[in-house]
C-alpha cells in the first residue's frame, strides 16, 4: 500500500509538471513550428562567418554545414545519402539549416541531401558525403612470416561491392587473400613474396598508406643474434645471456630472449628478479663493440631528423595463454652517461625518480595479459618516456644524451597485481620514427 501511495505520488506530481509545460509552450508566440510547403536549397556553405562565402559540394562526416534556402522551416526530416540527419530546431530558419552531416558511412551512395516535409514530400540537392581514405595505423605483428594471418588496424576500411578493398605491399606485391574486413580492421594472409616496407589500402574513397613498415629493420638496437645489424647480448650485470634463446619453435625471427623463470608477487609488483627478468646495456667508452646507443649511424640520423619526440621504440613480444602476465610493469628505461655505464656499473638508477621511463603494464586494466602464444607488434612513443619507478611523474623529461644506454626490467610499477608466472618472449628491440 504504501508504495502504490508513494507511486500515485509520483505520476500526480509527473502531471502537475507536464502541465505547467504545456501552459509554458502555449505562452510561448516564437516557439518553433514546421511550416508547410517545399523547401530550396540555393547553396551550401560553411558556418565560419570568415568563411561562408565558400561554397561547398561535399563535406566530411560529423562536420557542421550550413544549407541557405527558402522556406527551410518546412523541413521535417534530412538525409545525407541513406544517412539520418540530426535536426535541432534552435539552428533552422526560413533561410538557413545547420546541421551535422551524419557521422555514419552511407551504405547507399546517391551523393544527394533528401528533405523531407512532414507531408513526406521530398526534395534532393546534389552534396557528396566525403570519407576519408583509409588510415592504416598498425599491424598486430610486423614481423609475421609470409603464409600467417596478419591483421592491419586503423579505420575508413571500406569495403564496397562495386570497388572493393585492396592491400599491396612494398614492391607493388598484391594481397590475394583477405579473410575479415571492418571498419577499423582488416586480416589477410601474407603473401609469399612479402618484401620489407610500407602497405596501402585503397578504398572507394582513396589511398592511405602505413604508418609503419612491415619487416622493419631500420635502426634495430637487439635482435639477439646480429642477423639484422642489432646487438647478440646487451652489455652489463646482466647482458640477456640466462635469458637468451637460439632460434626454436617458438622464434618469430631468429634468436630472442625471454624473461621466465621466477614467480613475481602481486603486491605493487614487489619481486626483485634482476636475472630471470631483465637485460641493461651500458655502453663502454673505447670499445667499439659496445658504443653509445644514440651513437649508432641510423639512430644518430633519426634523432637529428625527428627529435626525441618523434620517436618510438618498437619490440616484438610472445605471451603463452598459459603463463600469463598479471604482476610487475615492464620498466622500459633508457639511460644517458649521467646516469650509468659500464664502467660506472649500477643498478641504482631503476629506482631513482630522476630517471624517465616508460611503463608497460598491459594487463592493469583486465588484470590478465597474453598473446595466446602469437608474437605481436608493441609499439611505445619516447615521449611517454616520462614515468618514475612506480608510476608517478618523473621530474625530468627523456632528451636525446639519455639514449646512450638501455634497460628492460620487470619489475615494481606501483600498481597491485596477481602471483603469477609469466614467459614473456621479446624480439628486435628497435627505434623508428612516428609517422
Amino acid at each position: 500500500m504504501k508504495s502504490n501511495k508513494y507511486m500515485n505520488w509520483f505520476f500526480a506530481a509527473a502531471m502537475t509538471v507536464a502541465g505547467f509545460s504545456m501552459v509554458a509552450c502555449e505562452d510561448e508566440p516564437d516557439k518553433y513550428e514546421v511550416s508547410g510547403g517545399v523547401p530550396t536549397v540555393k547553396y551550401v556553405r560553411l558556418t565560419d562567418p570568415a568563411a561562408a562565402d565558400s561554397l561547398l559540394v561535399g563535406q566530411y562526416m560529423s562536420n557542421t554545414v550550413c544549407l541557405v534556402g527558402d522556406n527551410l522551416r518546412s523541413i521535417y526530416e534530412l538525409y545525407f545519402n541513406d544517412q539520418k540527419a540530426i535536426l535541432n530546431s534552435s539552428y533552422i530558419t526560413d533561410h538557413t539549416l545547420i546541421v551535422d552531416v551524419p557521422k555514419n558511412i552511407p551504405a547507399v551512395v546517391t551523393d544527394k541531401i533528401y528533405m523531407v516535409t512532414q507531408a513526406k514530400d521530398t526534395v534532393t540537392y546534389d552534396f557528396k558525403v566525403l570519407v576519408p581514405s583509409p588510415e592504416v595505423n598498425s599491424m598486430s605483428c610486423e614481423f609475421s612470416k609470409p603464409g600467417s594471418e596478419v591483421t592491419l588496424y586503423g579505420d575508413y576500411f571500406i569495403d564496397d561491392p562495386n570497388v572493393p578493398l585492396t592491400i599491396t605491399m612494398a614492391g607493388n606485391v598484391p594481397v590475394t587473400n583477405i579473410t575479415k574486413i571492418s571498419k577499423t580492421a582488416v586480416s589477410f594472409i601474407l603473401p609469399a613474396n612479402a618484401a620489407q616496407g610500407y602497405l596501402t589500402v585503397k578504398s572507394i574513397y582513396g589511398t592511405g598508406r602505413s604508418k609503419f613498415q612491415y619487416y622493419d629493420t631500420r635502426n634495430i638496437l637487439f635482435d639477439w643474434d646480429g642477423s639484422h645489424g642489432g646487438l647478440a647480448l646487451a652489455h652489463g650485470w646482466r647482458d640477456g645471456s640466462k635469458v637468451w634463446k637460439a632460434e626454436d619453435e617458438n622464434s618469430i625471427d631468429g634468436a630472442y630472449i625471454s624473461f621466465q623463470g621466477q614467480e613475481l608477487d602481486g603486491e605493487s609488483g614487489a619481486t626483485w628478479a634482476e636475472d630471470p627478468f631483465s637485460f641493461n646495456y651500458w655502453p663502454e667508452q673505447g670499445n667499439e663493440e659496445y658504443p653509445e646507443l644514440s651513437s649508432l649511424p641510423a639512430f644518430a640520423e633519426m634523432i637529428k631528423q625527428y627529435g626525441v619526440s618523434g620517436l618510438q621504440l618498437k619490440f616484438e613480444v610472445n605471451i603463452p595463454a598459459g603463463n600469463p602476465w598479471q604482476s610487475c610493469a615492464m620498466q622500459l628505461v633508457f639511460t644517458g652517461n649521467d646516469v650509468v655505464t659500464f664502467a660506472t656499473g649500477t643498478n641504482a638508477y631503476f629506482s631513482n625518480t630522476s630517471v624517465p621511463r616508460g611503463l608497460w603494464i598491459p594487463w592493469k586494466n583486465t588484470g590478465s595479459y597474453d598473446t595466446a602464444g602469437k608474437w605481436q607488434t608493441v609499439a611505445f612513443n619516447l615521449s611517454d618516456f616520462n614515468k618514475t619507478h612506480e608510476g608517478t611523474a618523473c621530474d625530468k623529461a627523456l632528451d636525446k644524451d639519455g639514449l646512450t644506454g638501455l634497460t628492460f626490467f620487470v619489475w615494481a610499477g606501483g600498481v597491485n597485481g596477481t602471483t603469477c608466472n609469466p614467459v614473456i618472449m621479446i624480439d628486435n628491440i628497435r627505434v623508428v620514427p612516428i609517422e
